[in-house]
């Protein structure tokens, strides 16, 4: 079961076992049984954290767990946009780089067996 933590008015924070489906409802205050309303204790890194930071954590956490969705109208402003302004140009010749999801330079080839340095 879950531990999830709820703040008393009176007497501060507690932290009481409950099932899933407890999750939304609040708990009685050990001291006082008064209705007390869950809360989110984030840790202390969290909230000292630079916003910028916390807002690249929270795109990077999100990337992670969504694919990303290439749609026709997607790749048609993408090529559009390539056109326009140049960027990521590349030959027939040369290949474009990319990092793998774990850090790691990848080249797409016809020669797999190349490695990088």
């Amino acid at each position: 079961m879950p531990l999830y933590d709820y703040k008393c008015r009176d007497h501060g924070l507690f932290q009481k076992l409950g099932t899933m489906a407890e999750a939304a409802l609040p708990a009685e205050c050990p001291e006082c049984q008064q209705q007390s309303a869950r809360v989110i204790v984030l840790p202390p890194e969290i909230l000292a954290m630079a916003p910028e930071q916390r807002q690249a954590a929270e795109r990077n956490e999100k990337a992670r767990h969504e694919p990303i969705i290439s749609t026709a109208d997607q790749r048609e402003h993408d090529a559009e946009h390539r056109q326009a302004c140049g960027c990521q140009k590349r030959s027939a010749s040369k290949p474009m780089m990319f990092y793998t999801a774990d850090g790691k330079k990848m080249f797409p080839s016809m020669r797999p067996w190349m490695i990088s340095h």
